[in-house]
């Protein structure tokens, strides 16, 4: 139990912080598409793959002093900062486990935007069915979004980059 909190301070600690709570979603789901052991559940939401589970395991985090979430008015919205705290590199550096590839991904997936991480996701759910039928759902669950040509094309490149 307290490695899957652990997973989750190595993704902040790597990222250096995570700007966004969906974002936050989103990074943590996009590895565990890469197949790094996350264990989260997932269901969709209407900004796309959203785990309680993760949501809950990061407000313990705060609670214990392992991870900062500094909440900063925008003009009409909140964002939160996601940071780990020195006791939160402490805690983790009792824990064990094998992730190297969360230096390679993090940091390219921290630097894409919320929007496109949602994209991204929201296609990476999907991916049982076919291309064509993924973009359909997208155009159809995401209307709202509006997300060009172009959008979803960079999004399938950037997950052939990651290795999805």
């Amino acid at each position: 139990m307290l490695e899957d909190h652990a997973k989750v301070i190595a993704v902040l600690k790597e990222a250096g912080e995570v700007i966004g709570r969906k974002k936050l979603q989103k990074v943590v789901y996009i590895c565990k598409k890469l197949q790094l052991p996350f264990n989260e559940k997932y269901q969709f939401h209407f900004y796309g793959p959203y785990s309680e589970e993760l949501t809950l395991r990061v407000e313990e985090l705060c609670n214990l002093g392992l991870v900062t979430e500094v909440k900063e008015s925008k003009g009409g919205y909140y964002q939160y900062k996601y940071t780990v705290t020195n006791e939160g590199s402490e805690f983790l550096s009792h824990f064990e486990f094998d992730m190297p590839e969360l230096s390679e991904c993090i940091p390219e997936i921290n630097s894409q935007s919320s929007r496109f991480l949602e994209l991204v996701s929201t296609i990476l759910f999907f991916d049982r069915l076919t291309k064509t039928e993924v973009i359909e759902k997208v155009r159809t669950i995401k209307s709202k979004q509006n997300y060009s040509d172009t959008e979803i094309d960079q999004a399938y490149s950037f997950m052939e980059k990651l290795g999805c």
